[in-house]
């Protein structure tokens, strides 16, 4: 069992699924609701239970995704694909899950827009989009 939960502790999660691989991804929109760069993890949606909800905000980012974070503490928490025909994943912050999580980073995302104060040294898969 996989569980995390934000800064504060209002919202709580937890899968029996297995961790997908770990990627992190570039983007602006990424960048500039972490401060960073998002590493996550995918697991089946129907396999994540959510408590806390009430305290669960959804800023649509873009017609394709919808971003998950707690409207107490600020902490980014998901990233949900909308078209649900197409995938029937969610992917959850690495940086939120509780203990170890067993993934490893294989590959980078959106890299053309990564910011220019890093560099990615990991040797893991680049994708500029």
């Amino acid at each position: 069992m996989i569980k995390g939960s934000c800064l504060c502790g209002c919202i709580t999660y937890s899968t029996s699924s297995p961790l997908g691989d770990g990627e992190i991804c570039h983007c602006v929109q990424c960048r500039k609701s972490t401060g960073y760069a998002l590493a996550s993890t995918s697991v089946p949606l129907d396999s994540l239970t959510i408590a806390g909800e009430e305290y669960l905000s959804w800023y649509h980012s873009s017609e394709k995704a919808r971003r998950g974070f707690c409207s107490k503490c600020g902490s980014t928490l998901f990233f949900d694909p909308i078209d649900k025909n197409k995938h029937d994943w969610i992917s959850i912050a690495l940086g939120s899950i509780d203990g170890g999580t067993g993934c490893t980073i294989k590959l980078h995302i959106f890299t053309a827009e990564k910011g220019d104060y890093y560099d990615i040294l990991d040797g893991a898969r680049q994708n500029l989009y």
